[in-house]
């Protein structure tokens, strides 16, 4: 499924205690310093009963006895973060099951993560709650009860309102079921639900898009996200390449054709890849593009808290090893350097339509002349615009926007 952004990889962690010392269960997040009161927290739940052909998300088969390990592992994971020394000091503003598939998680084993959660953590009373569903996987039974849970948000994996795409794509589920998962979303009670498209898909004509768009614009969601097709190393077309897909100018063409209309019906389109109505923008993804803090847990999340940045042991069952033996899965750890601070920064916010601090810029404009010459020439061609202090991309500047992000790394 899309999911949120995912941060910079990390460098690998030093491994294993010195001879003699007890085991550290920790590891380097011990010496972790929040930077603030609240943080998010993101859990990665891998299984999948089919991989798509474009994902490069780490999942794994639902094989026997894998999700009794899982959950198993993950509730000791929740504890150890717990009894992280800093913990105490954070709020948890939002949670977020991503994969993977977590709808295939039963109601019951998903209530007993957020018991587990309240118990462990200070859980805001308005905490956003989200969980990506695959449409296949969902009814309105299920939804209901994880309502009942305390899930507040679902997030449908749509992707496309064709037939022939959606299994082209390698999707278990048809248009018809992407709508029925929908309505059920509504019946059971949900207020909050984004619905996740993609557009420069092969054989994805302008024509099929903008029907598309039509109609989950009609639905009425309060979010939607729109990813164009890219080929990342680790998905199967990644490796074997697809054929049919659009040309550049086609791809444009859609990625304009949503802009306007998702505009033109009363959303704000306030990130590059999302739009939502007023007051209903994502907690959990905000908090990564505002450069906010976060606790991860399950195989192959990333965490980021104070200047240290972490991702766990990525292969399920080393994961859930690392877990019953006691300590943190921790794979890969960094610190991040002012200069990589200052970057961030910039390319996380610069994503949003509210941009950053000119300020903020300047600094880094200041030690490399050839790079404001290259901002002098984007706001002479409409594609950034310098008001109120801030900077930010305009419409245009969001399609163009990897080359300058490369810039300012």
């Amino acid at each position: 499924m899309a999911g949120a952004p995912a941060p910079p990889a990390a460098a690998p962690a030093a491994r294993g205690a010195a001879p003699g010392a007890a085991p550290d269960p920790f590891g380097p997040l011990a010496g972790a310093t929040p930077r603030g009161a609240r943080a998010g927290l993101y859990i990665h739940v891998p299984f999948c009963v089919r991989r798509c052909h474009y994902c490069a998300f780490n999942t794994a088969p639902l094989a026997p006895g894998a999700l009794g390990r899982y959950l198993a592992a993950l509730h000791r994971e929740l504890d150890l973060l717990a009894a992280l020394p800093w913990a105490r000091r954070l709020t948890l503003g939002s949670v977020f099951f991503g994969g993977g598939t977590p709808s295939l998680l039963d109601p019951d084993a998903l209530a007993a993560v957020l018991d587990r959660i309240r118990r462990r953590f200070a859980l805001a009373p308005d905490a956003e709650v989200t969980v990506e569903c695959n449409p296949e996987s969902v009814s309105r039974d299920h939804l209901a009860a994880y309502r009942a849970a305390g899930v507040t948000r679902l997030s449908l994996g749509v992707q496309a309102l064709d037939d022939a795409l959606l299994a082209a794509l390698g999707r278990l589920h048809d248009a018809r079921g992407a709508r029925a998962a929908f309505a059920a979303a509504r019946a059971a009670g949900f207020d909050n639900v984004n619905v996740d498209l993609m557009y420069g898909l092969p054989g994805l004509t302008l024509e099929t898009w903008t029907r598309t768009v039509a109609e989950v614009l009609a639905w009425a969601p309060e979010h939607l996200s729109a990813y164009a097709l890219s080929l990342d190393p680790g998905s199967r077309w990644g490796a074997t390449g697809v054929r049919g897909l659009p040309d550049e100018e086609l791809v444009v063409a859609q990625y304009w054709a949503l802009a306007r209309r998702a505009t033109a019906a009363g959303w704000e389109h306030y990130e590059i890849s999302n739009y939502a109505r007023p007051g209903r923008r994502s907690t959990h993804n905000l908090l990564y593009w505002r450069r906010g803090e976060y606790l991860a847990a399950g195989p192959g999340a990333a965490g980021f808290v104070g200047d240290l940045r972490w991702s766990t042991v990525r292969a399920l069952g080393r994961w859930a090893a690392c877990l019953e033996a006691g300590a943190l899965p921790i794979e890969t750890a960094e610190r991040l350097t002012p200069r990589q601070v200052l970057g961030e920064r910039l390319i996380l916010g610069l994503r949003l339509a509210e941009g950053v601090p000119e300020a903020s810029l300047e600094v880094r404009l200041r030690e490399d002349p050839a790079l404001r010459r290259r901002i002098d020439a984007w706001q002479e061609a409409g594609l950034l615009v310098r008001a109120g202090g801030r900077v930010r991309l305009t419409e245009a500047g969001f399609l163009v926007s990897d080359s300058l992000f490369v810039e300012l790394l």
